[in-house]
């Protein structure tokens, strides 16, 4: 259930996006300064170069270099709002006491409804729901969004965002072991091949498919096969590569690659809070056409989320009245109908002071005395 992610999960985000944007900035900077090295180096070498050609050639890299200093400024100004957003997180962390514990708990509550909201694709109001409560550097909506622009990608079966995302964080993924990229391949492959364009599928195979051989020869081979089947074929193991649902795989696959590399819980933290809770409770009876209603898991959606969870460990045994739904101890003893039912004492004395001293047992109808009742010892 990944608990020993929540409690440092707050702060673990906004950090990895943090340590991302610098990585990112120092790759900008390496990238332009190498150019404008080699733009000096090649204007020192030339020999034939006249005063107005270097002029231009100089003014260009100081151009450049101007360019430069412009993302720079932009890059520091991102670095340092997230730089804020962490310190953010570890105060409200920290801030937790005793007396301020009911708004902490409250602004948590919060949080964890707009990490439901913004898993489940519901932005704007993600977004409403922060700014309303004033959490926003309490939450991972910019991160999110960065999200939500390759899952729509996905959605209407393009993979190119999806690839970028790939490669800007090509290190991570590699170090990970990442299937991801190679499965987008696949995919544009099996789109070429679902158009008749099989030249050109062969073409991008060589291309982008080759060098996974090494790792995923069964799997390549199995879709190269598709060229000779197409997508009309009948054959199960190659009918399905061209079916929709492959396209919602890709999705479900972003998001465990994503949330593995901000630090996430896969499982929004709302389901496992929930079954956190619902863990204590579940017990066969629960699943009974005659489970109370006061019961969480009588609930169809409560039992879905329940369903991977194990029974509860009960040492000792709780009895529960049927009528009052209130437990039955020394205090309000459990007593016996003659048919064999048992209620509490306080359910049966209430009903006997309205009847004159008669019981009728809700479940079979029957009516007794209140004398003819037996009280039970629970051991």
């Amino acid at each position: 259930m990944e608990m020993d992610s929540l409690p440092n999960g707050s702060a673990t985000v906004p950090f990895e996006h943090y340590k991302k944007t610098i990585r990112a900035n120092h790759r900008v900077v390496e990238r332009e300064m190498s150019a404008v090295i080699n733009g000096v180096s090649e204007a020192a070498d030339r020999d034939d170069m006249s005063s107005d050609d270097a002029v231009n050639h100089l003014s260009s890299l100081v151009s450049r270099l101007q360019g430069l200093k412009r993302k720079l400024e932009e890059g520091s100004r991102t670095e340092h709002l997230q730089a804020q957003r962490c310190r953010a997180r570890l105060d409200h962390l920290e801030s937790a006491d005793v007396e301020s514990l009911s708004d902490w708990n409250n602004t948590r509550l919060n949080r964890i409804l707009v990490d439901y909201m913004l898993r489940m694709s519901y932005y704007d109001t993600a977004a409403k729901l922060a700014e309303s409560r004033n959490i926003q550097d309490l939450v991972d909506i910019d991160v999110f969004q960065e999200a939500k622009k390759v899952i729509e990608a996905l959605q209407n079966k393009e993979v190119g965002p999806a690839l970028a995302w790939c490669a800007e964080n090509k290190s991570r993924l590699k170090k990970s072991k990442s299937k991801f990229e190679f499965q987008l391949r696949l995919q544009e492959f099996i789109e070429l091949v679902r158009a008749e364009n099989n030249l050109r599928a062969i073409t991008y195979a060589q291309k982008y498919l080759a060098p996974w051989g090494t790792t995923h020869m069964k799997e390549l081979q199995r879709v190269f096969v598709t060229v000779a089947y197409k997508s009309t074929t009948e054959c199960a193991t190659y009918k399905v590569l061209f079916e929709p649902k492959q396209w919602d795989f890709l999705v479900d696959q972003f998001k465990q690659e994503f949330c593995k590399l901000y630090g996430m819980t896969l499982e929004p933290l709302l389901n496992i809070y929930l079954q956190a809770g619902l863990s204590a409770l579940k017990t066969p009876y629960c699943y009974d056409d005659d489970c109370t209603k006061e019961d969480p898991l009588s609930q169809e959606g409560f039992r879905k989320l329940a369903q991977p969870l194990p029974y509860s460990k009960q040492h000792h045994s709780k009895l529960v009245c049927y009528i009052t739904k209130e437990l039955m101890d020394t205090e309000n003893p459990p007593q016996v109908l003659p048919n064999g039912y048992v209620y509490s004492s306080k359910a049966l004395e209430e009903m006997a002071r309205k009847n004159d001293g008669k019981i009728t047992c809700p479940r079979t109808g029957l009516v007794c005395n209140y004398t003819d009742l037996v009280k039970a010892y629970i051991s």
